[in-house]
């Protein structure tokens, strides 16, 4: 996912906005992690990067996307840059 969300809408009232694109976040992981994994790899890892567009977006956490995505809110930004890129990833052993 390399999308740009817009936090404005005539209609739709910003926290409302703010729901609607976390869950959008969501349904695509979930939709992702359903995917079967490629031969040697035990589950699937994803890239994500987040800024006010796309040549800002730095590189952060899976876990840190709703708080990136509420500091956007709080920060009273027009729009913002979300990119989500799924790979495969194996489990280290650790001796």
């Amino acid at each position: 996912m390399k999308k740009t969300f817009v936090l404005s809408h005539p209609k739709i009232k910003l926290p409302r906005l703010v729901e609607a694109i976390k869950f959008e976040v969501k349904k695509y992981l979930r939709r992702e992690r359903k995917k079967p994994l490629p031969e040697g790899a035990d589950y699937w890892d994803f890239d994500c990067r987040f800024g006010t567009d796309k040549d800002n977006a730095e590189v952060i956490h899976l876990g840190a996307i709703n708080q990136h995505i509420d500091e956007a809110e709080k920060n009273e930004l027009a729009s913002f840059y979300l990119e989500i890129l799924a790979k495969p990833g194996v489990k280290k052993i650790s001796d």
